[in-house]
């Protein structure tokens, strides 16, 4: 064989090793693919839409009360979910109050406007508390729930989950690519300027 060809092989070779190792830095500090398995994010997101999990801004800041994040559920939470991670929007972060009372969530005594609950002719379904119906989030932890309350086990059921425990924020729908788009955060203007009590 010719050294023409040998160095061919080589760059392919080379090339192909290059890649491997870029996806695998890439999937472990930057980003890796999740596919919805639950039905709790509905409409937001649907079971078997993929999106792409940023790993690498928590790192610089810190999660947002909106922000949509795949942790790990907390130890006895789910026993029947085989280890798979939980997604769910964050409602409340360290220092926070969150109270469900009426059917609608406050936290810090101001009522969320959630216009990603899940709906039926157009009307979401109220918040109903699962025990305990106020909860102070302790610093590091932060209070999950599901857009599809009727059918989410979120920090209602199994309280405030550890900042750590997550892996990241969802940030980019990809599969189908009919749903191809920014996952979005709505921000929660109504939380900038305190509010009496419910």
């Amino acid at each position: 064989m010719s050294r023409r060809p040998l160095g061919y092989l080589y760059a392919i070779g080379e090339t192909l090793v290059l890649t491997v190792i870029i996806f695998l830095v890439l999937q472990t500090f930057v980003a890796r693919p999740y596919c919805v398995q639950q039905d709790s994010m509905e409409h937001t997101l649907e079971p078997d839409q993929c999106v792409l999990i940023d790993e690498l801004t928590p790192h610089f800041g810190s999660y947002t009360r909106g922000d949509i994040v795949v942790f790990n559920p907390p130890p006895g939470s789910a026993p029947q979910n085989d280890g798979i991670p939980y997604i769910k929007r964050i409602i409340g972060v360290g220092g926070d109050t969150v109270a469900i009372r009426g059917g609608a969530v406050y936290v810090n005594g101001a009522q969320l406007t959630e216009p990603y609950l899940y709906s039926q002719d157009g009307r979401p379904g109220p918040t109903e508390p699962q025990g305990i119906d106020h909860w102070l989030v302790p610093t590091g932890q932060l209070f999950v729930m599901g857009d599809h309350r009727a059918v989410s086990a979120d920090s209602r059921a199994f309280g405030t989950v550890s900042a750590s425990s997550v892996i990241g924020r969802a940030w980019l729908r990809y599969l189908p690519l009919g749903t191809f788009g920014i996952v979005g955060n709505p921000g929660h203007p109504e939380l900038a300027s305190p509010s009496p009590s419910p």
